[in-house]
């Protein structure tokens, strides 16, 4: 059985990794590869994973991040691997960084020959970008932001995601300045959503001489930890009669009451995700800065019944997000005779980054 290669792809919440895996995976089946996937988050009920699928090819590492959690996060990739994967992408949490020495690093030295390793890709959305090079003011607190930053400072290879949003000149200048600001790392520009670059920033991961985790960083695990701390998280399930959901449109009215609460009450958005499916479909919504408007996606293939799912990412108290949401979601009910049932909600506050294992030098 062939070493499965090993891509894994970080970045800041919202700034569209789970899109890039979906987009990368049907570009590797085209070619007739088995794909494994592993999804991460600090609670049960990701978006993510019904996005992907789910299913055998689908790992969800829940309760921490992959450092936090080595242990869980090699059960996950020896399972795929199990099942034949040949190249398997790994999304860890959105707010963790210092992958390179608690992940990259360990598997370079524990899991020697298990994993065909590729470079460290962070990948970044295009106002986040803007606010790392500090020429957009950013509404996200210091020691989140220093999180963003931090991500930047360790890739191997900087993805430049959401270019279908900007002018060929304005991407060009972009990348320039993140070559410039993290030179340590290479710059790729890419669209999740169309596929615009995908094959060649795969075609460079699983082909590039370079070390993967080539750089390591000093990181403050206070300001770290307080990063995180500042953004409350919530992940909810809500069940209503499978023909009575309403579509696209209660989606959109969700979202946009949604982010009208939020705004409000001043709790700057990290990402807002929801999984709506209904019988016109399943849909995808986004949030990522409460300043811009919602996106909405329709995904490929009929609609199976299931719960709606929301992941909330905001500055704020976990219990004062899952009280918006609720109200929220009672508001679209009333306003299109439908009927909600929240089944499961985890709220919290993530606890202080504890890593597994944490090198001081590249292996």
């Amino acid at each position: 059985m062939p070493i499965p290669k090993l891509i894994i792809i970080g970045g800041f919440l919202g700034a569209g990794k789970t899109t890039l895996m979906a987009q990368a995976r049907k570009t590797l089946e085209r070619e007739n590869l088995r794909v494994g996937l592993i999804t991460n988050d600090q609670a049960p009920g990701l978006v993510d994973t019904a996005l992907l699928g789910g299913g055998e090819a689908v790992e969800e590492l829940t309760g921490s991040c992959f450092c936090c959690d080595f242990g869980g996060f090699g059960e996950a990739l020896a399972k795929l691997a199990g099942r034949g994967a040949e190249v398997i992408l790994a999304e860890p949490v959105g707010s963790c960084v210092d992958l390179s020495a608690t992940v990259v690093q360990p598997l370079k030295d524990l899991a020697k020959g298990k994993y065909l390793l590729a470079p460290f890709s962070v990948v970044l959305d295009p106002a986040r970008a803007r606010e790392a090079l500090g020429t957009r003011e950013s509404l996200l607190h210091k020691d989140a932001l220093y999180i963003l930053r931090k991500q930047l400072s360790e890739a191997d290879r900087i993805v430049l995601n959401k270019v279908d949003l900007l002018g060929e000149g304005e991407a060009r200048d972009l990348s320039g300045k993140l070559a410039e600001a993290y030179p340590q790392a290479k710059v790729s520009r890419l669209s999740a959503k169309d596929g615009t670059g995908v094959g060649e920033w795969l075609g460079e991961a699983l082909k590039s001489p370079d070390v993967p985790g080539g750089h390591l960083i000093e990181v403050d695990y206070d300001q770290y930890a307080n990063g995180e701390a500042v953004l409350g998280w919530l992940n909810l399930a809500a069940e209503t009669d499978f023909g009575r959901r309403g579509g696209r449109d209660a989606l959109s009215g969700f979202l946009d009451g949604l982010q009208k609460a939020l705004r409000a009450k001043k709790m700057t958005v990290g990402h807002v995700k929801v999984w709506w499916p209904c019988p016109e479909g399943s849909f995808v919504g986004n949030l990522i800065d409460d300043g811009g408007q919602a996106a909405i996606a329709k995904i490929d293939g009929k609609a199976t019944p299931g719960p709606i799912l929301v992941n909330v990412r905001a500055e704020g108290e976990p219990g004062d997000l899952e009280k918006l949401v609720r109200e929220t979601l009672s508001g679209v009910a009333a306003a299109n005779n439908l009927e909600f049932t929240v089944k499961e909600a985890y709220c919290l506050k993530p606890g202080r980054p504890n890593p597994t294992h944490r090198y001081s030098k590249v292996v």
